[in-house]
C-alpha cells in the first residue's frame, strides 16, 4: 500500500494536519465571544447589538462553507486554505483598528466567510474521501479541531485582552494565522485517490432514509438549524452570563474552554458510536443529551454547578454536527456528499448565528438569560422530534447496521 491510498498512514497524517488547521482557523468562532463584553463597553452598545458580529460571523461561516467547499472541489484544498489564511489575517487586522460596531462586524463577516469557513467544511469533505473503514471516526476527529480551537483560544484571547486589550488580541491572532497556516496547507498537496468500492457502497446506502432525497435533505437542514440555535445559547453568552452573575469574564472563559474541551471527547466518541449504530441514532442520542444539559442551566446557577453543567453540555453536544456529515455519507450517493454536507453545515451555522442573536435580544427584553435558556430548550425539542422521525423512517437501515456490527464481533 502506498502512502497515497485510502486508509493509509498518509491519510492519517493528512487528518492530523487538517485538525491543526481547523484548530487555528476556528479562532474566528470564539474570539468574538470572548471579546463581546469589552467590545460592548468600548462601543457603548446593548448586548443584542454586541452579538451582531457573532451573528455575521456565523452567517459568513455558513455561506462560506458552501463557497469554499466548491472552490476546494474545483481547485483543491491547498488554495482554499491559503485563501482562508489570508482572509483571517486581513479580517483580524481590520477588526483590530475598527472604530465602531459596523466596521468591526464587517471584519468578522470576512473572517467567517472566507477565513474560518475554509478550515471546516472543506477539510471535513477532504478527509472523508481519504477514509473508508474508519470514516466515522476520521470525520469526527477532523470536526474536533473546531472544538479544540474553542478549548485553546478563549483562555489565550481572554488573557491578552485582560493585559493588552481586545485590539491587540485581534492583531496577534491574525499574525498567527498568517504565519502558521500556509506551510501546513502545502502539506496537503496530494489529491484524494478514486475509490470505486467506497463510492458504490455509499450509492447503495442512499435509500436508508425512506423519504425523497429532497425531503430528507430539508428535514436534516431544519434539524441542523434547530440544534444549533439551542447550542448557541451557552456557547455565545456563557462569558457574559458569568459576568452578570458576578463570577467575572475570566470564569466564563474557563467554563467555555472546559465545555469545548469536553466537546472534543464527545466528537471522538460520536465517531465510534456512529461506526457502531449509524449516524441517525448518534444524532438522536446527542440531541436528547443536549436538551437535558440545557434544562440543567435553568435549574442551577452556582459557580461550581455551572462548571459541571458546562462540562456536561460539551460532553453531550459535541457529536451533533459531525453526525450530519456521517448521515449524508450513509444516505446519499458519494458524488453528492460535498454539496449536501455543505448545505447542512451552513444551516447549523445559521442556527448558531440566529441563536446567538436571539439570546442577546431575549436578554435585552427580559433582563435575564432564563427565557433565553428556555428558548434553547424549545428549539432543541424540535431537533429531537425531527431526528426521531427520520430514525423511524429508516428502521431497515438501522437494523441492518446493528446486525452487521454484531455479526462482525468475535
Amino acid at each position: 500500500m502506498t502512502r497515497h491510498e485510502i486508509d493509509s498512514p498518509y491519510a492519517w497524517f493528512r487528518l492530523a494536519v487538517a485538525i491543526v488547521l481547523s484548530t487555528i482557523g476556528g479562532a474566528g468562532m470564539w474570539s468574538v465571544v470572548v471579546a463581546l463584553p469589552a467590545v460592548q463597553a468600548e462601543f457603548s452598545i446593548e448586548r443584542g447589538a454586541a452579538s451582531l458580529p457573532f451573528t455575521l460571523t456565523m452567517i459568513g461561516f455558513g455561506v462560506g462553507g458552501v463557497l469554499m467547499g466548491r472552490l476546494a472541489d474545483r481547485k483543491g484544498i491547498v488554495l482554499t486554505v491559503l485563501i482562508g489564511a489570508g482572509s483571517l489575517a486581513a479580517g483580524y487586522g481590520l477588526a483590530s483598528i475598527a472604530t465602531g460596531l459596523w466596521p468591526f462586524a464587517a471584519a468578522y463577516l470576512l473572517i467567517g466567510m472566507l477565513g474560518t469557513a475554509a478550515t471546516f467544511a472543506p477539510l471535513l469533505a477532504d478527509v472523508s474521501f481519504w477514509f473508508d473503514k474508519r470514516r466515522g471516526i476520521a470525520v469526527a476527529l477532523c470536526a474536533s479541531g473546531n472544538y479544540l480551537s474553542g478549548a485553546v483560544w478563549p483562555t489565550v484571547i481572554e488573557a491578552i485582552i485582560r493585559t493588552h486589550g481586545w485590539r491587540t488580541a485581534h492583531f496577534v491572532v491574525g499574525v498567527v494565522c498568517l504565519v502558521v497556516m500556509p506551510p501546513l496547507a502545502l502539506l496537503l498537496r496530494s489529491r484524494p485517490p478514486v475509490h470505486a468500492a467506497g463510492a458504490a457502497a455509499s450509492a447503495t446506502a442512499r435509500r436508508r432514509i425512506n423519504l425523497s432525497p429532497g425531503m430528507a435533505q430539508t428535514l436534516l437542514s431544519i434539524a441542523g438549524l434547530a440544534c444549533c440555535v439551542a447550542m448557541a445559547m451557552p456557547q455565545v453568552h456563557l462569558v457574559a452570563y458569568c459576568g452578570d452573575l458576578g463570577y467575572g469574564a475570566a470564569a466564563g472563559a474557563r467554563m467555555l474552554s472546559l465545555m469545548l474541551g469536553f466537546g472534543i471527547v464527545s466528537r471522538i466518541a460520536s465517531g465510534f458510536l456512529a461506526d457502531a449504530v449509524g449516524g441517525l441514532m448518534t444524532l438522536v442520542i446527542g440531541s436528547a443529551a443536549q436538551m437535558a444539559a440545557l434544562t440543567l442551566y435553568l435549574m442551577m446557577d452556582g459557580l461550581a454547578s455551572l462548571y459541571v453543567i458546562s462540562a456536561l453540555f460539551g460532553l453531550f453536544q459535541g457529536g451533533l454536527v459531525p453526525s450530519y456529515a456521517i448521515i449524508v455519507r450513509e444516505s446519499f450517493p458519494a458524488k453528492e456528499a460535498g454539496s449536501r454536507v455543505g448545505v447542512i453545515l451552513m444551516m447549523t451555522l445559521l442556527g448558531m448565528a440566529l441563536g446567538g442573536w436571539m439570546s442577546g435580544v431575549i436578554f435585552d427584553l427580559t433582563g435575564s438569560y432564563r427565557a433565553a435558556f428556555t428558548n434553547g430548550v424549545a428549539w432543541n425539542g424540535l431537533n429531537l422530534l425531527i431526528a426521531l422521525f427520520l430514525l423511524a423512517r429508516s428502521p431497515v437501515a438501522t437494523r441492518t447496521v446493528l446486525v452487521s456490527r454484531a455479526s462482525s464481533s468475535p
